[in-house]
């Protein structure tokens, strides 16, 4: 890993990259490109299935900080060793899914020691009412985010994922120590919402009370990456700063 931010009020330590692609040349000039340029580098699904732990080795290579988007959710000695193996590759960032239930949050929090940040996922962002009623899950999406990202601290993780439009509730029920992560990020004219439906833009985001912007396509498949990059930095930086750690771990 290279060097870590050491600016507190740094706006490029808020951004977290979504490296959401199915082609290695194109994941790896991203790492390059992104990695020194904002606080972590996010290898999601895609991008682990492909091509397992190189695609973390070469965005540790590039980036400030690693955030392994696996969303794990098995039995917890499953769940155990995964977290390990995540470990044992030198992310700072981890998200496993709080739906998981406490005994596997406790054993992905034992298994993670101090290196790894362990993020509690709480109801995905294209999630909405219609689809709660469909999955059989009682009350409204804000109380179920509520639910599971009290599962989440309980468990000892280090913060949550939520959409935007939950974040505020979390900070007032969870307090200042607690990191929120909020993909479904959207900046004003960059792109629009995709699959995601619970967005807001940065400013509302931060301003709501998270810490980590989740960002992939309005950055990753903009026409000039770094004047959208630059846009987002100055929305942020309109902001106060988080006064959450969230450098990585190590």
């Amino acid at each position: 890993m290279t060097e870590r931010p050491g600016d507190e009020a740094d706006p490029s330590r808020r951004v977290a990259v979504a490296l959401d692609t199915p082609d290695w040349e194109t994941f790896g000039a991203w790492c390059e490109f992104f990695g020194p340029r904002v606080g972590l580098l996010k290898v999601g699904l895609e991008a682990y299935t492909r091509w397992g732990p190189a695609c973390v080795e070469l965005a540790r290579r590039h980036g400030r900080g690693i955030f392994l988007d696996l969303k794990l959710h098995d039995i917890p000695n499953t769940v155990a060793g995964a977290t390990a193996a995540a470990r044992d590759q030198g992310v700072d960032y981890l998200t496993v899914h709080a739906a998981g239930g406490p005994a596997m949050l406790a054993a992905a929090r034992s298994a993670a020691g101090e290196d790894v940040r362990l993020l509690g996922v709480t109801l995905l962002t294209h999630l909405a009412a219609d689809d709660l009623e469909a999955l059989d899950l009682p009350g409204a999406a804000r109380e179920r985010v509520e639910r599971w990202a009290a599962l989440a601290a309980a468990g000892g993780c280090a913060g949550a994922v939520c959409s935007p439009r939950e974040v505020a509730l979390l900070r007032e029920s969870l307090g200042p120590g607690f990191v929120l992560v909020t993909p479904g990020v959207r900046p004003a004219g960059l792109v629009a919402a995709d699959d995601q439906r619970r967005t807001a833009t940065p400013e509302r985001a931060l301003r709501d009370g998270s810490d980590i912007l989740v960002i992939g396509r309005p950055l990753t498949r903009a026409a000039d990456p770094e004047a959208a990059l630059a846009q987002v930095l100055a929305e942020i930086g309109s902001i106060a700063p988080s006064p959450r750690d969230l450098a990585p771990a190590r």
